[in-house]
């Protein structure tokens, strides 16, 4: 299974009326520092915070209505947490969401606000085993948060949007994860500027992306470390994996360090508030990770602004 432009085109109205379209800013300084004219795009405002409910309500939206009556469990450290509640919600589907016990207490707390159940597994490495019994024992749809065509498309919707404003654009840089929000904006990028680049950033303690393309095929990360929890997928998804292979120019590897000062340059220079998740394409970009061209017109996906603020004034003070 795989996704095409026309999904991605398809998706667009049915999520339209869910999520806002959020705005493309430039960023003087940032483009000073890269050599080359950069945008943010501030999925950060979006609603529950992150790209996420874009694919979440697509593929709820897609699904029988028979499956979404029987409920849905889904698993995340957050972000896709809210946004698979938030969807569920607007069509009246129960659902479950596996968590690990690490998640940042606010992303718990608005993962129930939004009328989730959520149980806990030790770490993200064990959420898939919690799900499946779940799914055994209450015979619920298990909605995979990246790994999901109907997903991808959803989040493809975000580079359209892109697109409509900054139609010349010549390079997107995006936080990978599982590979779900990076996928859909490949499709979509490929399909309707296809002379552009979309390069990956991932953090060196969950390189689930960056290990499959080099193997080949997903390798479950033995252990996640990292402060960008929204890229702390385990495994990298299979359909997302197979796009990336064909689509993606880069996925490229930085420090939590990187990722951080991407997050103080947001706050201080942009005035946007990113989680770490939301600000590693920044940061990458600032370290020279990701290389650009001179006069080059280069998009940031400023993904999420789920911070837990605590948190957030350790990092800015560091």
């Amino acid at each position: 299974m795989t996704v095409a432009l026309a999904d991605v085109e398809r998706a667009r109205p049915v999520v339209a009326p869910l999520v806002h379209r959020t705005p493309l800013l430039s960023s003087r300084q940032l483009g000073e520092r890269i050599g080359a004219l950069a945008f943010l795009k501030a999925e950060n405002l979006q609603r529950t915070g992150s790209f996420k409910p874009r694919g979440a309500t697509y593929a709820i939206a897609t699904l029988a209505p028979e499956r979404r009556s029987r409920g849905i469990v889904t698993m995340s450290a957050g972000n896709a947490a809210q946004a698979i509640a938030y969807a569920a919600r607007a069509v009246g589907a129960p659902v479950t969401v596996a968590m690990p016990e690490t998640a940042p207490k606010t992303k718990i707390e608005a993962t129930r606000g939004y009328g989730a159940e959520v149980v806990f597994a030790p770490d993200v490495t064990r959420l898939r085993a919690l799900v499946a019994e779940i799914v055994e024992r209450t015979g619920r749809y298990f909605l995979h948060p990246y790994d999901d065509a109907a997903m991808i498309a959803g989040h493809g919707t975000c580079a359209l949007e892109v697109l409509e404003d900054l139609p010349d654009a010549d390079v997107f840089v995006v936080g990978v994860g599982g590979g779900g929000l990076i996928a859909g904006i490949a499709v979509a990028v490929a399909g309707k500027r296809p002379g552009a680049r979309v390069i990956g950033v991932e953090p060196t303690g969950a390189n689930a992306m960056r290990r499959a393309l080099d193997a080949g095929a997903p390798v479950p990360l033995e252990r996640v470390a990292t402060i960008a929890d929204g890229l702390a997928a385990p495994v990298a998804g299979t359909i997302p994996l197979d796009i990336c292979r064909r689509l993606v120019a880069d996925v490229v590897v930085v420090d939590d360090s990187v990722i951080a000062e991407g997050m103080r340059f947001l706050a201080s220079r942009a005035r946007l508030l990113a989680e770490p998740a939301g600000a590693a394409a920044t940061g990458a970009l600032l370290a020279g990770a990701v290389r650009v061209r001179p006069g080059e017109r280069v998009v940031s996906i400023v993904s999420g602004g789920n911070v837990d603020l605590a948190r957030a004034a350790e990092l800015f003070a560091a």
